[in-house]
């Protein structure tokens, strides 16, 4: 093979190498895959392990006298892989002939007069499966009894009593093997195994290593060497717990064969205790921890002496070494809480969130074509005006000019003095709906013999067109409008994508160095999970034992997290007896430099309770807060359920992530849609970022608002239609830098038009808001209304009035940080935590 790649190399170059050489690679691992299958072929869909299984089974016998196995495998087998039962039956009668106990007329009556009990039930059940132990117990009690019935001429007590045990057996095996049978095939699937499931699992195995009694290798007992094996395996996959109970339950099996093998429930106990602790050590501590078992237990000179004893256990521990790791793999991907299968666990979630996140994709990339098929291409608009005219003017041309004895004058000898005139003519009538300039129809006039039809006709074409252009115009809004629509369900889409396949980051000695710091301060700490440690972005989660009453997780865990990570934390989430054990689950995250506090005045038309204004404050994420104020148009319930409407609509849309405007123009087209009454609604909308202080407003409808910057009153306007009113509409977005310690004060229009006979009302409310001395901002909306109601003599309330004053102010969290080890901080023990926390 080398010589035939390095003749290949010389001759087809590297690249063409490397090409043979993965051809070869795939050649190999196909035919790998290839006797992986036969071998499977062989052993599980020929049945070649069922014989195997039988014919131990068959040779297998307890208390001296008893072969409780041969009826439960049969029916086992019976039920679950019918079409192998034949080889099941033959294997055990194989195992009784080659056997010591001489029960081969037992196994053959027994398994006749099962099927003879079988058929006869079918006759009188629909699914005869259901009675199988009843059946077995049946056989096997039948034709024991029957047998030492003819052999010794009558029926002792003893006879009796060990028929019934053996029938017994037979009955608890039959169920044990149902269960064990599928697990040893492959036929279960890849689900975790029970804890019943284990135990029948090694009953089942113990049961086949008793068909070895007999077998040796000199002073060594191999069904002592596979005992031990199999502790080997299950101590090594599963731990000391695993380990241990398969030790018991294989000894106790063994010894019920041969009270030789008593001491090996001992033993093989033991081995399993001390090869599952020390399992950190791998196969060579697994190893040793049966060795030092073999080794205390054997000197008690059981079992055939020491000497015996090592030499089954070294014959184990040879068998468990040439085990091949993938076996030992898939073993323990069966067995709960291993590793191997919590990484199956995570594996198969993550096809789940992969394939999830794959959909949402695709429906977002869907989406994304559906924006864009909206999108109608960009044109020349002077040449498409242009060409829109001399359309225009052909139609007016046709219905005049065509008619006239001067058409040639006009149109050939003077074609750029015709055309120059009634293209200025329908310039005229597209601003003014008619020809106005006198100037203009006076050169017309001159120029033409049929002045007033022309101009009638133009007149005509321009109505047309005109109507064709804003409707062109509306329809373009409108799939303007869609296409932004989707374009935002689509980025929400993907983000959401993104979103599920974003996983957990390891953070193993981060999570660790907490639950230690926390543990020596006295916290019962369950687990923490780090899901970020990015600066101004940190993620914890923890389960903790803490009084939800006295705010210890507020006041003591996150002060001790913020002297850990060196950035101030603050409690997120907190849910009180989340889990089972009465511990809390709590999530922890990064403090946001800005936070804002608001007040709220309000007043309906007349003192009523029903307020035609309605107002909101919404938390969109961690880093986006907005205020929104709606006043329907009107007063009373009609108009409170308008602007309360419009608000839940708003809110939805918001939280949904799509974009501001997109959301503005989203509700207006379901309001302009829904509206069969001539109620509209208004909205200023005010989205401040925790992060930048930076906010943007949006005012469709509405009034001014301002920003009161110590001494400076600082007017926010733009001019939109109230929504429900047009289906498009362009929506204007101001920005404002805020700072902290900024007072927004956004109100209705029933506070800005209250002093009606006042011309300025901008300076009359800016003076206003300079006069309050007081910065808070429930006491800030208080004396703007109380100041706005009282400026009229009559102190009448003519409109709905609301006041939403909001402050910026920097977020100082009330618990400062908790140094966790004051005596290590000249020594810097800390650092090394918090560079690999930072990054830094």
């Amino acid at each position: 093979m080398i010589s035939k790649v390095i003749k290949t190399s010389e001759e087809m170059g590297s690249a063409k190498v490397a090409e043979k050489l993965n051809s070869i690679w795939a050649k190999c691992a196909s035919s790998g895959q290839a006797l992986k299958s036969g071998a499977k072929t062989v052993l599980y869909d020929w049945g070649i392990f069922i014989a195997i299984l039988g014919f131990l089974l068959g040779r297998a016998m307890i208390l001296s006298e008893l072969t409780p196995f041969i009826l439960p495998f049969l029916a086992a087998v019976f039920l679950l892989r019918r079409s192998q039962s034949l080889i099941a039956a033959a294997s055990l009668l194989a195992g009784a002939v080659f056997s010591f106990h001489g029960q081969l007329i037992f196994a053959i009556a027994g398994i006749g007069f099962f099927l003879i009990l079988y058929k006869c039930m079918k006759m009188f059940m629909k699914y005869p499966a259901k009675s199988l132990p009843y059946l077995v117990f049946s056989a096997s009690i039948a034709t024991r009894l029957s047998l030492v019935f003819l052999t010794e001429g009558g029926l002792s007590q003893y006879a009796m009593m060990m028929a019934t045990v053996e029938a017994a057996l037979s009955f608890i095996l039959t169920m044990i093997f149902i269960q064990s049978i599928p697990l040893v095939t492959g036929k279960r699937g890849g689900q975790a195994l029970r804890n019943e499931e284990i135990i029948c699992l090694i009953i089942l195995l113990a049961s086949v290593m008793t068909g070895t009694v007999g077998w040796t290798i000199n002073e060594a007992v191999l069904q002592h060497s596979f005992a031990s094996y199999l502790v080997l395996v299950f101590a090594f996959v599963g731990g000391a717990a695993i380990g241990s109970t398969v030790g018991v339950v294989t000894g106790l099996i063994l010894s019920l064969a041969s009270l030789a093998s008593l001491y090996q429930m001992s033993l093989l106990a033991f081995a399993g205790l001390l090869g599952g602790l020390l399992k950190e050590g791998k196969r060579i501590g697994v190893s040793l921890g049966l060795l030092v078992g073999t080794l205390l237990i054997g000197m008690y000179g059981q079992g055939g002496g020491l000497g015996a004893s090592v030499s089954e256990s070294a014959i184990a521990i040879t068998l468990f070494l040439l085990t091949p790791k993938s076996w030992l793999t898939k073993v323990a991907r069966y067995i709960p809480g291993t590793v191997e299968h919590s990484q199956e666990q995570q594996q198969y979630l993550r096809k789940v969130r992969d394939a999830t996140a794959g959909k949402v994709e695709r429906f977002s990339s869907l989406f994304q074509t559906l924006s864009n098929s909206f999108h109608t291409p960009s044109k020349n608009e002077e040449e498409e005006h242009d060409h829109e005219v001399d359309v225009l003017l052909s139609r007016v041309t046709e219905k005049t000019c065509q008619t006239c004895m001067l058409k040639e004058k006009c149109w050939v000898q003077n074609f750029n003095a015709t055309y120059d005139s009634m293209k200025q003519m329908v310039q005229e009538s597209e601003v003014h709906g008619t020809v106005v300039d006198p100037k203009l129809q006076r050169q017309w006039r001159s120029h033409c013999r049929k002045p007033d039809q022309v101009m009638a006709a133009l007149n005509a074409e321009v109505n047309h067109y005109r109507a064709n252009k804003e409707l062109k115009r509306q329809v373009l809004e409108s799939q303007r409008l869609v296409a932004d629509q989707l374009l935002g369900v689509s980025r929400v889409m993907g983000d959401f994508a993104k979103e599920i396949q974003k996983e957990k980051q390891p953070h193993v000695i981060q999570e660790e160095h907490m639950v230690d710091a926390l543990r020596n301060a006295g916290l019962e700490v369950g687990h923490i999970d780090i899901y970020s440690m990015e600066s101004g972005s940190i993620e914890i989660e923890m389960s903790v034992l803490c009084s939800h009453e006295n705010g210890e997780a507020e006041k003591i865990i996150a002060p001790m997290l913020s002297d850990l990570v060196k950035e101030t934390i603050v409690l997120m989430r907190e849910e009180p007896g989340f889990y089972s054990n009465g511990y809390s689950h709590i999530s922890f995250g990064s403090a946001k430099p800005f936070t804002v506090e608001t007040g709220i005045a309000k007043v309906a038309k007349g003192g009523e309770w029903l307020s035609g204004d309605n107002y909101a404050m919404i938390k969109l994420n961690s880093e986006k807060f907005a205020v929104a104020i709606s006043d329907g148009m009107g007063n009373g319930e009609k108009a409170h359920l308008e602007s309360s409407e419009t608000l839940k609509l708003l809110q939805k849309v918001l939280q949904s992530g799509i974009e501001e405007t997109v959301a503005i123009k989203s509700v207006n087209s379901i309001l302009s849609l829904r509206n069969t009454e001539e109620m509209f609604s208004t909205l200023d909308l005010a989205m401040i970022d925790m992060q930048d202080a930076g906010a943007k407003f949006l005012k469709i409808g509405s009034t001014p608002s301002f920003i009161k910057r110590k001494d400076h009153v600082i007017k926010i306007e733009a001019g939109n239609l109230p929504m429900g009113i047009l289906h498009e509409f362009e929506v204007d977005v101001v920005s404002e830098q805020l700072k902290p310690g900024d007072l927004l004060i956004m109100c209705s229009d029933g506070v800005f038009d209250a002093k009606r006979q006042i011309e300025n009302k901008e300076q009359w409310m800016k003076r206003m808001i300079k006069e309050i001395e007081t910065d808070d901002p429930q006491e800030v909306a208080d004396v703007l209304l109380e100041k706005v109601i009282r400026s009229e003599k009559g102190i009448v309330i003519e409109d709905d009035m609301t006041i939403v004053v909001t402050q910026l102010k920097h977020n100082t969290p009330k618990w400062s940080s908790i140094p966790i080890h004051p005596k290590t901080t000249k020594n810097k023990k800390t650092a090394p935590f918090y560079k690999q926390a930072t990054g830094t």
